[in-house]
């Protein structure tokens, strides 16, 4: 399941610029607009960019650890693949949203608010962001920005079971939004209003979705096919 994980995220990463374009185009924008003039702006959106897939891979592991204590639980019951099944559940809720279908996933960017407004106040040192080390910077710390889209995708990162997993969905997921923020960066105006359309939306939303009811089939056809002390012995 692993596999499937790190694929799927990766096309969710990718779907998900319609939700980039409305999360992080305006301060990408801003950025941008910080750049020096006479200096090439690539460099610094893939600056930012790397730090903050850094920070997804980092928050990647912390929730695959997390995982991997619950997984001790695995002789009694198959933790492993409830926890996909809830990952895959989350897929469909974040696939209804973006889709504009369903905003519940809106809810889980109440959960880092304590966090960000920590983090928050370092973003100041590193303005203007007039060098590459500080885009560096100041990518890593809006990877913690609270992000419906990212906290539903660190689901799939708990459920991995693994730190190193973990870190290794997330950053799977962090380089399929890589064109999406390459390409806001560089080409702002001329790709708004493809990327905001409804249809585009809905399109990549139900992509999404379906990646989730995917996820939920194969969980259905473990469970079918070993049965509950079956799907134990095979998830161990």
């Amino acid at each position: 399941m692993t596999e499937f994980s790190i694929i799927a995220v990766f096309l969710v990463g990718l779907l998900g610029g319609v939700h980039c374009l409305g999360m992080c185009g305006s301060i990408v924008g801003i950025f941008t607009t910080q750049v020096p003039k006479d200096a090439p702006r690539w460099p610094f959106h893939l600056a930012y960019s790397s730090g903050r897939i850094a920070s997804y891979a980092i928050a990647g592991a912390l929730a695959g650890a997390v995982g991997q204590a619950g997984l001790l639980m695995r002789d009694a019951v198959p933790v492993q693949h409830l926890l996909f099944a809830l990952s895959s559940l989350m897929l469909i809720v974040l696939g209804m949203y973006l889709a504009g279908l369903w905003g519940a996933a809106r809810q889980l960017e109440r959960m880092g608010s304590g966090l960000w407004k920590r983090l928050q106040p370092l973003t100041t040192r590193l303005l203007p962001v007039n060098t590459v080390p500080r885009a560096l910077g100041l990518g890593a710390l809006w990877g913690w920005l609270p992000c419906g889209l990212v906290y539903s995708v660190l689901v799939t990162s708990l459920a991995s079971g693994s730190a190193s997993q973990g870190a290794i969905i997330m950053l799977a997921f962090g380089l399929g939004t890589l064109p999406n923020l390459l390409a806001i960066g560089l080409f702002w105006e001329s790709i708004k209003r493809w990327a905001q359309s409804p249809g585009m939306r809905l399109t990549a939303g139900l992509l999404v979705a379906g990646f989730g009811v995917y996820g939920l089939i194969k969980v259905g056809y473990t469970f079918y096919t070993y049965g509950w002390a079956g799907s134990c012995h095979v998830a161990a």
